[in-house]
């Protein structure tokens, strides 16, 4: 933040693990430099809880704190964008409604996204474009896959909180199919070590018959009802009698999904968990097993042959990823699954089939690389071949070296990806230690990917080596100097242009080691010609 350019960073922390703790001081940085902060929250929930712990937090200091949410009256919104606007209001926590035309900023300088995976590109792109040098951090336990993305190829900023907060335990994830016994004996063992419980169903509905069946199933429980549908006042009255531990189950559906921390809470029970996604039942599952107790998640689900073939996988994944910190791990998975997304458009995930992720990636990061070098990308380059290296010889890895024909494309693979000299040696000797002495197209393999390396700077498309005579094809508009060109085949009588883009050179090489030797010294040669 304190840096010359403006900050955009994702901050990747799984479910209880302190990334509010980042945004207070991160708030706390902004405002003691004059500026005012933008605190974006998913639902009113859990702006409340923000305002609440901002409010703590900053009770000792001269900071104005507003919230905008439906839990504000039209007076109180109204008094906040008028102190907004003027710059008396230093903290403004709130829904979408921070994104209406009418909430203008006098001196905007950081904006948080709390539950980033919770909004759209239009949402998170139009708080950026409230001005240009504002600060950005996002905050999120599973990021979608066009944000995940972003952060790995380094066109954003990224921090990863591994650390689990002490005396944290893993929460013990239970797919189970649904029965009154299971789900009494989920409830009651949490209400008799004196704790609370979620209990989560989903239909606004039919939620009051869950209600009167709960009740009947156990009656020692104080069961209270929360749900998106219900007035704001009621809704909050509910949800602080809940974190005051007035009621000990709270009957909901997944308005409680994102940043509610009632630590005493340690047992959820979700109704049809085959019907939720992968992310959205890790968030789900981190709503309990916020302090040093065990907690419990029970997913009930339905008969087998009612749940898709996805559902069983999902639960499957939901089921094995329990160990403190697996968010990011699901998240990666998740861009695997469904793609990266636009970089520039809207879309959030997909288009990987299209090119395949690791081609997608090399683009990305050859345009991000040329940005940071202060060059205009070039769009046709990144999408051309490498530069082909024929040397008239036999050129592989033969089947009696390297037998197995997977270690043979991985050997492959890795010899293409190879960008220097010193990482082919790496490989030169890793091929010499497993498998012996190199055989002659092995050597010749290794030769060709070496001048590969050394000619693709220069713009050399192509150079075909026969045996009395060697053709170097260029690029367009290699990176040359066109005079120093001139001189250099004005000074060979053995060179001479074969066209606009083409060099010959009337060399005779006998053999293989001769032709190498001959084109490595070509490569030499032309590299004293690159523009400074």
């Amino acid at each position: 933040m304190t840096s010359g350019k403006p900050m955009d960073r994702l901050v990747c922390g799984d479910v209880g693990f302190g990334k509010t703790e980042v945004a207070l001081r991160a708030a706390w940085v902004a405002v003691a430099d004059g500026k005012q902060v933008a605190v974006l929250a998913p639902t009113t929930l859990l702006a409340e809880q923000h305002f609440q712990t901002f409010g703590d937090r900053f009770a000792d200091f001269p900071v104005r704190i507003a919230q905008l949410s439906r839990f504000r009256s039209k007076k109180e919104t109204s008094a906040a964008i008028d102190g907004l606007a003027d710059g008396r209001i230093d903290i403004a926590i709130g829904t979408h409604k921070l994104l209406s035309p009418d909430v203008k900023f006098d001196r905007l300088g950081l904006v948080i996204i709390d539950e980033e995976h919770r909004f759209g590109v239009r949402q998170k792109e139009a708080l950026k474009a409230l001005r240009a040098e504002v600060d950005v951090l996002t905050l999120t336990a599973t990021p979608i896959p066009r944000t995940l993305a972003m952060s790995l190829e380094g066109i954003r900023d990224f921090s990863v909180i591994a650390t689990a907060p002490q005396r944290r335990l893993a929460i013990k994830t239970f797919v189970r199919r649904e029965s009154a016994g299971t789900i009494r004996e989920a409830l009651m063992r949490e209400l008799k070590r004196g704790g609370q419980a979620y209990f989560l169903h989903n239909e606004v509905e039919t939620i009051e018959n869950r209600r009167a069946r709960l009740a009947e199933l156990v009656p020692e429980a104080r069961i209270a009802v929360a749900h998106g549908q219900m007035p704001e006042r009621e809704l909050e009255r509910v949800m602080r009698d809940f974190l005051q531990q007035r009621f000990n189950v709270l009957l909901c559906t997944t308005i409680i999904e994102t940043g509610i921390d009632v630590p005493s809470a340690n047992t959820i029970v979700i109704h049809r968990a085959d019907r939720f996604g992968l992310a959205q039942l890790h968030q789900l599952r981190g709503r309990v097993g916020r302090s040093h107790h065990q907690a419990y998640a029970y997913l009930m689900v339905p008969d087998e042959k009612s749940m898709t073939r996805d559902a069983v996988k999902r639960l499957e994944a939901i089921q094995a990823l329990e160990e403190l910190g697996s968010g990011f791990y699901l998240a990666m998975h998740d861009l695997e699954i469904r793609g990266a997304g636009e970089v520039l458009g809207e879309s959030q995930s997909g288009d990987m089939q299209e090119v395949g992720f690791a081609l997608y990636s090399e683009m990305l990061a050859e345009a991000v690389d040329a940005l940071r070098a202060g060059r205009e990308p070039d769009l046709s380059a990144p999408l051309s071949a490498t530069t082909e290296i024929v040397l008239r010889a036999p050129a592989l890895l033969p089947e009696d070296y390297v037998p197995d024909v997977r270690e043979r494309l991985s050997l492959y693979k890795r010899m293409a990806n190879c960008t220097t000299s010193d990482a082919l040696d790496g490989l030169r000797e890793e091929l010499v230690d497993r498998f012996g002495k190199l055989p002659e197209p092995a050597r010749t393999l290794l030769e060709t990917h070496r001048l590969r390396i050394a000619s693709r700077p220069l713009g050399i498309a192509k150079i075909d080596a026969a045996a009395d005579t060697i053709v170097v094809q260029f690029v367009a508009d290699p990176p040359l100097d066109a005079a120093a060109m001139i001189r250099f085949i004005q000074s060979r009588r053995d060179v001479k242009l074969a066209g606009p883009d083409r060099l010959r050179f009337a060399i005779a090489t006998p053999d293989l080691p001769a032709r190498a030797q001959k084109v490595r010294e070509i490569v030499d040669q032309l590299s004293k010609l690159a523009r400074q």
